[in-house]
C-alpha cells in the first residue's frame, strides 16, 4: 500500500535560468494523489533501477539527516535537493525543463524519501476565448509543461530507505563538459551503484554468447539453455546468482565455465542480483528465434530441447531446418 504523506514540486527552468521553486507542499487533493501514487507503482519494482548506497562523505546523506533530525523544513529540504541538481544539469548538453517532485511516502509502512525528475513534455491543448462581441472562440494551442501521464513512466528516479538509507535509483546520462556522467547518483546522491536486474540479465546473455562463440558451439542452443535453467531454477525471492547460470550452461566444459565466469567477474556481474520474479519467468518461457529468410518462431521454452515438438538439424550442405511436430492446428494471429 502507498500513503503519499509529503510532497512539492520544483520547476528546473534551464532556458530561464533559474529553478522555480516552491515554498509551499503540494496540496494532496484526489488528482495530485493519484497521480503520485500511480507512478509510485510504476517505478518502485523497476527491473531497470539500480541498488545504491551512500558514500560516506556524500553531502546529500548529510541533508537528509539533518532534515530527519527537524533542523529543516521539508520544503527547504526539498529546496536543497533541487539547487543541488539543477547545477550540474544547467551545464548539461541539450538539456530540456524538467520539473522535479520530491515526495515523502510509505510503501507497506516502510518511509521512503522519493524523488521524480521528468523532462516537460510537449504537446497540444485546447482553450476557450471571450471575443470583443462577446462570443466564445476556441483554439489548439501548443503546450510546454506536460507532465507524464500515468501509462508513462518517469524518466529518472530515486527511492530512498529512511530507515536503512538503501537506495533505488534509475538514472540517465548526460553530457557535461565532455564527460558523461550519470547526474542522479553521481552528483547528487553520491552514492555508489549495483547493476540492475535487467542489465546483469543481459549481461548473463551476452557472456555465454561470446564464450560460445570462442569455442565454435551452438549459440542458439545455448541462449535457450540460458532461459531454460533461469525459468526452472529461480529462486522463490527473485534471487538469481550469474555464476550458477554458467556452471549449469556449459556443465560439460571447465574451461568454458572459467571464461564465462572470468568475463561476468571483468564486466562487474558477478556478484547475485534481485529480480522480479513474475515478470522475469514471463520472459525466460518463450524463445524468439529470427531466420535469415525473414521467418520468425516463438517457441516456449520448455519444448525447446524436446524433440517431439521441435527439432533442430543441419543439413549436408551447411544449411539448418527446423522441425514442427505434434501439431494438431494452427491459427491465423
Amino acid at each position: 500500500m502507498v500513503i503519499i504523506e509529503k510532497a512539492i514540486l520544483h520547476i528546473l527552468d534551464f532556458a530561464g535560468g533559474t529553478p522555480v521553486l516552491s515554498a509551499q507542499e503540494l496540496e494532496l487533493e484526489q488528482g495530485t494523489r493519484e497521480f503520485l501514487v500511480k507512478h509510485v507503482e510504476k517505478t518502485i519494482g523497476s527491473q531497470d533501477a539500480k541498488t545504491g548506497k551512500f558514500y560516506e562523505s556524500s553531502e546529500f546523506s548529510s541533508h537528509l539527516a539533518a532534515y530527519q533530525e527537524g533542523q529543516a523544513s521539508f520544503a527547504e529540504f526539498s529546496q536543497q535537493v533541487a539547487n543541488a541538481l539543477y547545477q550540474p544539469l544547467s551545464h548539461a548538453e541539450d538539456i530540456e525543463c524538467a520539473d522535479l517532485f520530491v515526495c515523502q511516502i510509505r510503501v507497506d509502512d516502510t518511509p521512503q524519501l522519493v524523488l521524480f525528475k521528468c523532462t516537460n513534455n510537449h504537446g497540444y491543448v485546447h482553450q476557450v476565448n471571450v471575443a470583443e462581441d462577446g462570443s466564445v472562440v476556441t483554439e489548439v494551442m501548443n503546450s510546454y509543461g506536460l507532465l507524464p501521464n500515468l501509462s508513462q513512466r518517469m524518466e529518472e528516479f530515486a527511492y530512498i530507505n529512511l530507515d536503512t538509507k538503501e537506495v533505488l535509483i534509475k538514472a540517465k546520462r548526460y553530457s557535461i563538459d565532455g564527460n558523461k556522467v550519470f547526474v542522479l547518483p553521481e552528483l547528487l546522491l553520491e552514492c555508489a551503484q549495483s547493476p540492475s536486474p535487467n542489465e546483469t540479465i543481459k549481461e548473463i546473455s551476452k557472456a555465454v554468447k561470446k564464450v560460445t562463440e570462442a569455442y565454435c558451439q551452438d549459440q542458439v542452443e545455448a541462449a535457450a539453455a540460458v532461459k531454460s535453467y533461469i525459468a526452472e531454477n529461480l529462486q522463490p525471492d527473485g534471487q538469481l546468482d550469474p555464476q550458477e547460470v554458467g556452471m549449469a550452461v556449459f556443465k560439460d566444459n571447465p574451461s568454458m565455465q572459467a571464461d564465462y565466469r572470468q568475463e561476468m567477474e571483468n564486466s562487474g556481474f558477478g556478484e547475485p542480483v534481485v529480480v522480479n520474479q513474475e515478470a522475469t519467468l514471463k520472459k525466460m518461457r518463450k524463445h524468439r528465434l529470427s531466420t535469415d529468410t525473414g521467418i520468425e518462431l516463438v517457441i516456449p521454452t520448455e519444448f525447446f530441447e524436446n524433440t517431439e515438438f521441435v527439432e533442430f538439424y543441419k543439413d549436408d550442405d551447411g544449411f539448418m531446418s527446423i522441425t514442427l511436430k505434434n501439431i494438431q492446428n494452427i491459427t491465423n494471429k
